[in-house]
């Protein structure tokens, strides 16, 4: 399958500037660039999504630049809703690392991208580029951006974008001039890759078309040459109706552990709710968000179909996305666990191995020589199930602890053996 008709087949098509798609397949200078503003520490699956088009590019002989938005994130996005906060210099340091990391993961030759396996031993060694646009603005003299970037755009140009006309009509939040400005920065950093790199393709959300296409004016304006952009719809949880993203509530995070602000899916959540999809939507996510290939995607849904009770397409779902960001060991201990707690799986019949797997993805006490039993108020507590000890007395009392699947209510209970402990519906722990 050609790029052009792999990116069609997976959903990742919305306004282009390209008129033949099949261009693709054969353009010249095969390089482009993605963004992303560190506007929190980790990327959403919305992100990924965007990622997962990168590496579709990747995957066809084309060499990613991956650029973090060191100098964008200090002025914010524009939303068609208002203004955003702005971030902390400190925050968006922090941030961009936590996203470079992300970002670089997924779009990897071992990653999303997979071109160690697919056969072709020309594509193995490619080179993953990544840069920062505070790199160029903060050298960049205001008069001159005015002179020259400013002086490039008519105000008519601008008034005509859409989530310009949301914020200043009627009923609009308004908005600033920093965010105003936005779609000029950039467009300064597309022409800026093209002379440093000779990019000459942004691939980008649907979202992102218009700000992309800035680029696009400066390139043929002050380079008299083309360049184009390819923007990927923003995926809609079918379920909800609503985007995939921090900014509509629903956010499912890429980062598995907490970098400073909250904002991290756990490895089992992260497996647990792509395995809790809908029938009606597991198709379409299986396109975007795994790395099976058309024949392979045919194959999972056909049998699924014949035992839809088996759920068979939403566990290869949820093991395809979860080997993607966290990687095989820690999707095969997402599975074991899974098995465990709601398939009638014993913890008797684990290796060794299994045990350390699963230890990477719960809170974890080990019992040893020097401590052959631990009380369940304590576990509850050191495990962080709990805040307190009375808590733990009174979630015992109240029928809200389990242990290896059977409720407890004997505050006294002592556990001297491999134990999964679980607080409410879906809060665990183990003790091995």
């Amino acid at each position: 399958m050609k790029l052009s008709e792999e990116l069609i087949w997976r959903g990742f098509q919305a306004e282009t500037t390209i008129k033949d798609l099949t261009n693709l397949d054969e353009r010249k200078s095969k390089k482009f660039y993605w963004g992303a503003d560190p506007s929190a520490d980790s990327l959403t699956i919305g992100n990924l999504a965007a990622l997962m088009m990168c590496a579709c590019f990747v995957r066809h002989g084309y060499k990613p630049y991956l650029l973090v938005g060191g100098a964008t994130g200090q002025i914010g996005d524009p939303k068609e809703t208002g203004e955003r906060d702005l971030k902390t210099l400190e925050e968006v340091d922090h941030n961009k690392a936590c996203i470079k990391k992300q970002m670089e993961s997924i779009v990897s030759p071992d990653g999303a991208a997979n071109t160690k396996d697919d056969g072709n031993a020309e594509n193995d060694n490619w080179e993953l580029t990544t840069v920062d646009n505070y790199d160029w603005f903060k050298n960049i003299n205001y008069l001159d951006f005015l002179r020259t970037v400013g002086k490039a755009f008519s105000m008519t140009q601008l008034l005509d974008r859409k989530f310009i006309q949301n914020r200043i009509g009627e009923g609009g939040s308004g908005i600033s001039y920093a965010e105003f400005s936005y779609t000029l920065i950039q467009g300064y950093d597309f022409w800026h890759l093209y002379k440093e790199y000779g990019i000459d393709l942004q691939i980008c959300g649907a979202d992102q078309y218009g700000n992309a296409s800035s680029g696009i004016h400066l390139i043929n304006k002050f380079e008299n040459a083309e360049a184009d952009v390819w923007s990927t719809p923003l995926v809609i949880d079918p379920a909800t109706g609503r985007k995939f993203g921090k900014s509509e509530g629903n956010a499912i995070w890429l980062a598995p552990t907490d970098n400073g602000q909250g904002n991290y899916t756990s490895v089992f959540d992260f497996y647990q709710f792509w395995l809790n999809q809908t029938d009606e939507s597991v198709e379409y996510l299986l396109k975007i968000y795994t790395i099976y290939n058309k024949e392979e995607i045919e194959s999972i849904l056909a049998e699924h179909r014949e035992h839809p009770e088996q759920r068979i397409a939403q566990k290869a779902l949820a093991k395809g996305v979860t080997e993607v960001v966290h990687g095989r060991t820690s999707a095969k201990a997402a599975i074991t666990l899974t098995e465990i707690l709601f398939g009638g799986k014993k913890l008797g019949v684990l290796s060794e191995g299994e045990i350390e797997e699963i230890a990477l993805l719960l809170p974890t006490i080990k019992l040893d020589e020097d401590r052959t039993q631990i009380s369940l108020v304590d576990a509850l507590l050191e495990t962080e199930l709990v805040t307190s000890k009375t808590e733990a007395r009174t979630m015992i009392k109240q029928g809200a602890i389990s242990v290896n699947g059977e409720k407890v209510t004997d505050e006294n209970y002592m556990i001297m053996s491999l134990s999964i402990l679980k607080r409410g519906k879906n809060k665990f722990a183990l003790v091995k």
